[in-house]
C-alpha cells in the first residue's frame, strides 16, 4: 500500500525546520537523513530529510527558491487542552506571522493551524444563534481560546 506524505520544499532551511519541529512536538522523530549540513556542502544542498511528528511523516527537502510556501496549504494541529494550543502557537510563530482563526506561519514559511479539538462543537452548535456567535468570536482572533468561544456560544 502506498503511504502519502507531505513533501516541504525549503529554500536552504529544511534541516532547521526538522530541527525546530523535532524540539517543538513531543511526538516527533527524526526517521531519514542528517540535520546539520555537510562541512563544505553549499548551501542550499539538494537534500531530503525524513521527520514524524505523530502519525505524520514529512519530508523536508532544500531545493531552492523557485517554490515558496503559500497559504493553500497548511498543517492542521487539533489540540485537546487550551495548554497545548498557547505552547505549539507559541513556538511555532515564534519568528513567523500570526494568521486569523488559529492559522499562523512560522519563520520557515509553512502555514499551521493550531485548533482546539472543540471548535467543531462549538461551531456546529444545533442552535444556530450559538453557532454564529462563537464563529464570530472565532473570527476576532489570532490564536484560539477555548475559554472565549465557550462564552460567546454561551452568552448568545
Amino acid at each position: 500500500m502506498n503511504t502519502i506524505r507531505p513533501f516541504l520544499w525549503f529554500d536552504g532551511s529544511a534541516r532547521e525546520a526538522a530541527r525546530h519541529y523535532l524540539e517543538v512536538f513531543d511526538d516527533a522523530e527524526l526517521l531519514e537523513g542528517t540535520l546539520e549540513r555537510p562541512e563544505g556542502a553549499p548551501n542550499p544542498t539538494w537534500s531530503a530529510t525524513k521527520i514524524r511528528i505523530g502519525e505524520l511523516e514529512l519530508m523536508l527537502f532544500d531545493g531552492g527558491p523557485q517554490f515558496p510556501f503559500t497559504e493553500a496549504v497548511s498543517l492542521f494541529v487539533p489540540c485537546e487542552t487550551q495548554e497545548e494550543v498557547d505552547r505549539l502557537w507559541g513556538a511555532l510563530s515564534e519568528g513567523g506571522a500570526p494568521g486569523r482563526c488559529g492559522w499562523l506561519t512560522d519563520r520557515f514559511g509553512v502555514s499551521w493551524q493550531i485548533v482546539p479539538t472543540m471548535l467543531a462543537d462549538v461551531l456546529g452548535d444545533p442552535d444556530p444563534v450559538k453557532a454564529a456567535a462563537a464563529q464570530t468570536a472565532m473570527m476576532s482572533m489570532t490564536r484560539l481560546v477555548i475559554a472565549d468561544l465557550l462564552a460567546a456560544r454561551d452568552r448568545a
